[in-house]
Formats: structure tokens, C-alpha cells, sequence
């Protein structure tokens, strides 16, 4: 079987250390999950089958993304609808930054679609820059963007934002926008309130970090477009969306909404400190509103082997588009635990 590339492979890791470990490699509210949102999974009814149109859950997430219900579709993580949106609309050629979350090209691989990457400029901290309008010429079906972005945690400019979905719109593409981060990087509200507006944009939102909700699998896209929706819907497998995880759902933003904000007064006071360690000891850090950091460890390409030998998983960014070997990830902690990172990292650098 080939090596899981993402984070969170904590089976292997704990194999491979011998004990418990530490696991910086996912991105997960520090806070973790809210104990309403346990209670309520863990009073689900699993023995019935689950709603499959997850109407508590839609109304729960319509009230508080101020949606109408009918723009909400749910499904087993994001990362499900991603996949959906690749089947279902099939488009020959899509255009993709790099770096970028790699789930997008994988699923858009699995259809047989052409790849276009826009290279993010390290110099300018990897930022989105206007020139990506250049980019999206007649011809791209489908556009996919992160906010904040999965490595960098750079959170895009609303008004290029705003002129990337307009220019979607004037060539025909399908923007989607990838807000699974937004809540902990406190950039507001982010494009729900334009869906109208742009009814070819499509909205990826999850539970997964922003409630600690990583094994639950419970994600969630918003749009206009409802003969979209309808399709996505026919592209799922039946009851996609287990009964625990809508139960956790609908508690996470009926009884626990501010559990996200409170997580960013964590991330806020614990990220400079952290990223301030990592420049101590040489690394290049690039400026994070996220609730991660990454950062280049110049020509240190065993980092993650090594930490994991002091029982500490990171994530190596080896595999990301436009970044290399030396290039790395790590997620905001409560203060001991980035200081025990930050220890091991001392030891090793």
C-alpha cells in the first residue's frame, strides 16, 4: 500500500516511534473538540440509518452561515465534495495555485482533466497577486481556490477575490472557494453573503478544524447554483452523512458557534511566540493568520523522521507543488506543547 501523504497518519507514526505521539500535522482547533458535540455523537442513534438529506443539520448550518436551507449540501468531509464536484461536473481543463491543498488535483486527476498551476511567488509570502486573472482565460471550467491557503496560511484579499469570481463568471468557469480554515483565521464572514450574486461559485466549508471534528468526517459546500446541488447529490453514495456526525454538526452551531473564536484567542496568543521560536533556530517562517505555520528548514530534508524519533509527527510539505524537501508544516498548540516541539526542534537543528 502506498504511504499516506497527508497528516494525522498517527497509526503508522506510533508504529514507527513505538508509543504515543505528538502530532503537529494536523490542523485542528487546539481547543479540541466541545463537549456538547461529544454528548450529542454520543447519543446519536446508530442504529437507525442517518437522514439522508441531513435536514437538522441544513437548517442548523443555513441559520448560522445566513444561507437558505436549499443552498446547503452536505457530505462525508470536504474533501467528499471535492471529489463530487470533479465527477459531477468532469471538466476538461481547471486551474489550480501552487502551493495548494493536493486534494484538488488528486481528485481532479481521477476525471482525466488538464491541470494549469499559477505559481505563488515566495518572495511575496506565497500571496495571491492579480496576475491570477490573467490566468483565467476561456477554455477553464473550473477554478480552485483556499483562503486561508493549505500550507502558507496567507488569507486572500476580499476585493481579488471579488474580480477572481467576476472573471470566473465572464469566462465560464466554476470558481470554487475553499473556506474549511476561515473560521480559525478570523477573516470574517467570508462569500456567503455572495453566493446570489455568483452563482457560479461554490462554497467549501467543513467541521473538521474548526471543531476538532477530524474523525466524524463532516464537511459542507454552499451555493446558488441549485441544479448544481442536485447533481452533487446524485454523485454521493447513499447516507454519506453519518447519523453521529449531523447530530455533532447541528451541536456544534446550535449550542457551541463561538467554540471557533475562542480557539483564535489560543492561535493569536500562541502563534507569534511559536513562529518567533522557529526563526530562532534559523528556519525561514512564512507569516501565518491561520492556526498552522510553514516553514523552510534549509536543506534539512529528515526533519519529520527525526522528530518523530523524540515522539513528535510534523507534516512534510515535500509533496506540495512549488515548495520542496526542506519545507514543513506544523499546527498551532496550547504554549507546552509548542515549547516541546520547539525543544526537540533545538535538539535536532
Amino acid at each position: 500500500m502506498a504511504e499516506y501523504t497527508h497528516g494525522g497518519d498517527l497509526l503508522t507514526a506510533q508504529s514507527r516511534y513505538g508509543g504515543a505521539v505528538l502530532d503537529f500535522s494536523t490542523n485542528l482547533n487546539p481547543l479540541g473538540m466541545p463537549p456538547q458535540v461529544k454528548q450529542a455523537a454520543a447519543e446519536a442513534d446508530g442504529a437507525a440509518y442517518p437522514d439522508p438529506l441531513c435536514r437538522h443539520l441544513r437548517q442548523a448550518v443555513a441559520a448560522h452561515d445566513g444561507v437558505e436551507e436549499e443552498q446547503v449540501i452536505c457530505g462525508n468531509g470536504a474533501a467528499d465534495l471535492i471529489f463530487r464536484l470533479a465527477f459531477a461536473l468532469k471538466p476538461r481543463k481547471a486551474l489550480l495555485t501552487a502551493p495548494t491543498f493536493s486534494e484538488y488535483e488528486g481528485a481532479l486527476t481521477c476525471v482525466g482533466c488538464q491541470v494549469e498551476r499559477y505559481i505563488l511567488d515566495s518572495g511575496r509570502d506565497f500571496d495571491l497577486d492579480e496576475g491570477f486573472l490573467n490566468a483565467i482565460v476561456p477554455g477553464v471550467e473550473l477554478v480552485f481556490l483556499c483562503t486561508p491557503n493549505n500550507p502558507t496560511g496567507r488569507l486572500m484579499d476580499p476585493e481579488l477575490l471579488a474580480e477572481t469570481a467576476r472573471r470566473c463568471g465572464d469566462v465560464g468557469a466554476r470558481l470554487v472557494v475553499d473556506e474549511c480554515f476561515l473560521p480559525l483565521a478570523g477573516g470574517g464572514a467570508g462569500l456567503a453573503s455572495s453566493l446570489t450574486e455568483f452563482p457560479h461559485l461554490f462554497l467549501l466549508r467543513a467541521f473538521t478544524k474548526s471543531y476538532a471534528m477530524a474523525g466524524l468526517r463532516l464537511g459542507y459546500g454552499l451555493s446558488a447554483d441549485l441544479e448544481l446541488l442536485e447533481t452533487l447529490g446524485r454523485f454521493a453514495q447513499p447516507w454519506s452523512v453519518s447519523a453521529p456526525a449531523q447530530a455533532a454538526g447541528t451541536a456544534a452551531f446550535t449550542r457551541s458557534p463561538q467554540w471557533p473564536e475562542q480557539a483564535r484567542v489560543l492561535v493569536e496568543r500562541e502563534r507569534p511566540v511559536l513562529a518567533a521560536g522557529l526563526e530562532g533556530l534559523g528556519c525561514r517562517v512564512v507569516p501565518s493568520q491561520a492556526n498552522y505555520l510553514l516553514f523552510q528548514a534549509e536543506h534539512v530534508t529528515d526533519l519529520k523522521e527525526k522528530l518523530l524519533q523524540r515522539g513528535i509527527l510534523i507534516r512534510s510539505c515535500a509533496n506540495y507543488h512549488n515548495l520542496g524537501p526542506d519545507w514543513y508544516r506544523v499546527c498551532v498548540k496550547g504554549g507546552e506543547e509548542n515549547r516541546r516541539l520547539l525543544a526537540a526542534l533545538k535538539e535536532v537543528l
